[in-house]
């Protein structure tokens, strides 16, 4: 037992991934293809995305939001865990990043279910709360620009039905958040996300220390 959490190295991450990842082919592909890109850096971690595909399948949900769709690799982890049924509206504002992803859903069968909107994000929110489809989602997934965050996660908190969870990501922003001479814009935004979520009392919140921190905000 510990009281806190513990430091995890890249050793000690390296021993995880090999006791526990279980990583689809195609999403290691796809991993991998990112890896070269100039931008590498935003796609989340294979712990993170299996992670998720355990909430998206304990949950039992069948339709899900990501605000922030980069190459696709957790849009093609969500799609994974859904059932056939299921479908993933995948919000993003780029065709250069997302294109990347589509040959690797269509490969590993799940393009049916990913519902790509290229817009910004609130824009689709929006249209979708128009449609009458407010409380008729499970799970939202967001990782996007950090001063959206606010933004985003009150619309996804109204898409949401009671219980449904939404997964914020970049929590702490490679230490930044922790660091008050870091004055950064998105460590700012952050920050004042974080403030912001701690006392909302529409949700009941717990902080992963995965990746780069992962916020699981569930629906009351």
């Amino acid at each position: 037992m510990s009281t806190h959490s513990i430091n995890v190295d890249e050793r000690l991450r390296a021993y995880m991934l090999d006791v526990s990842l279980r990583e689809h082919p195609v999403m290691k592909a796809l991993r991998d293809e990112t890896a070269a890109h100039e931008m590498a850096r935003m796609q989340v971690s294979p712990e993170q995305g299996q992670l998720m595909q355990m909430l998206v399948r304990m949950m039992g949900a069948r339709n899900c939001i990501e605000v922030g769709t980069f190459t696709g690799y957790s849009a093609l982890a969500v799609a994974l865990a859904l059932p056939d049924d299921g479908r993933l509206v995948a919000c993003d504002i780029s065709d250069d990043y997302t294109k990347i992803g589509i040959p690797f859903w269509e490969k590993a069968g799940v393009r049916g279910k990913i519902d790509l909107r290229i817009a910004p994000a609130t824009e689709t929110l929006d249209a979708m709360i128009a449609a009458g489809e407010s409380g008729s989602y499970d799970f939202a997934f967001i990782d996007a620009d950090k001063p959206g965050y606010p933004d985003y996660f009150e619309r996804c908190l109204t898409l949401l039905r009671t219980g449904g969870v939404i997964a914020v990501d970049n929590i702490f922003m490679g230490g930044g958040v922790a660091d008050p001479d870091d004055d950064g814009g998105n460590v700012v935004a952050m920050r004042n996300f974080n403030a912001l979520i701690k006392d909302d009392n529409r949700v009941e919140i717990s902080t992963v220390p995965i990746g780069d921190g992962l916020t699981l905000a569930r629906k009351i």
